[in-house]
């Protein structure tokens, strides 16, 4: 049997999970803020899932709205440690199964720890699908309460572009 695909494996996931998803092919984007506009929604509502790297070696997901950034000393204090990082593109690729852009912690290769930002609840929101050119939506709540997930103030505003 062929292995899953990217959206394959978050159906399934999902599909486990009881979560409500939909999924909507769209173009690429270059940016979160056009991958915003292409979706009709606004660039807060895409949660981005990033790979954290803990200096063991594991990883984490941090859930973040896409006006904000990690706010690394609030993660650590939560986490417990003094140290983590993003990994490259190759280490999140084989920690999750999925290319940047397209990670969700839905089908992950790995279920990893998921710590959610408190300010991407409440709301109906668009994450990385799996694959390139597809967003899923889901609901905010529904989403961590599945996935065990820890949330908390782990942002902050973005930083001004120069």
């Amino acid at each position: 049997m062929a292995p899953l695909t990217g959206i394959q494996r978050v159906e399934r996931h999902a599909a486990q999970l009881g979560l409500r998803i939909d999924v909507r092919e769209r173009m690429r984007a270059g940016s979160l803020e056009e991958a915003a506009e292409i979706l009709g929604i606004a660039p807060r509502d895409i949660v981005k899932t990033l790979v954290v790297k803990r200096s063991d070696g594991t990883f984490l997901f941090a859930l973040v709205p896409g006006d904000r950034q990690i706010g690394w000393p609030k993660l650590r204090t939560l986490v417990g440690v003094n140290k983590l990082q993003l990994p490259d593109a190759d280490t999140a690729l084989t920690a999750t199964g999925y290319e940047r852009g397209t990670i969700t912690p839905l089908g992950a290769t790995t279920a990893w720890p998921v710590y959610a930002d408190t300010s991407m609840t409440g709301r109906r929101v668009s994450l990385g699908a799996g694959e390139h050119g597809l967003s899923l939506f889901v609901d905010a709540d529904e989403l961590v309460a599945a996935l065990g997930a820890t949330v908390a103030d782990i942002t902050e505003p973005l930083a001004p572009r120069q």
